[in-house]
């Protein structure tokens, strides 16, 4: 069965984990653009993308917006009900689900998902649940590596 939809935790996932925050308390946060190629190239070939986070940030609704993502939820305590309701309101089944993310409070969704993925260096936990986990850590190409195998799953060609 193919892969529909990717949902992705994003701090320590779709990011390196790092927070920066200037003299006024606004916030930064580094996202890797060769994620966003595979998040496009996802999404182009008709994979629905979610982001699903324990934080709330401005910065990540407006890395969602360039990357044309209208699935957000900033601020999650239980990500699992949440991802369950996406995939609910898309007529998906878990095994048509696919999940990456880095920490303890991923583990719900990892488990549940049909495919479950992990940067690198994600926590021990996380990656002995995972079912494949990234060659490259969160923020840093994980998530295009994800993407490539979804595509690569689905029957798509992957890049060279």
């Amino acid at each position: 069965m193919a892969i529909r939809l990717l949902a992705l935790d994003v701090d320590g996932t779709l990011t390196d984990g790092g927070v920066y925050l200037d003299g006024a308390g606004n916030e930064f946060k580094r996202f890797d653009i060769r994620d966003g190629m595979g998040l496009v190239r996802l999404r182009e070939s008709g994979v629905a993308l979610a982001l699903i986070s324990g934080r709330a940030s401005s910065s990540t609704e407006a890395r969602a917006r360039a990357l044309g993502i209208s699935i957000v939820h900033n601020g999650v305590g239980e990500k699992l009900p949440v991802l369950k309701k996406v995939a609910a309101d898309l007529g998906l089944e878990a095994s048509e689900v696919a999940f990456m993310g880095d920490d303890v409070n991923d583990l719900d969704c990892l488990l549940w998902a049909g495919l479950s993925l992990a940067p690198c260096d994600a926590r021990p936990e996380v990656l002995a649940a995972a079912g494949w986990v990234a060659s490259l850590g969160g923020g840093r190409g994980a998530v295009r590596e994800a993407a490539e195998k979804i595509l690569s799953l689905n029957g798509e060609r992957a890049l060279p």
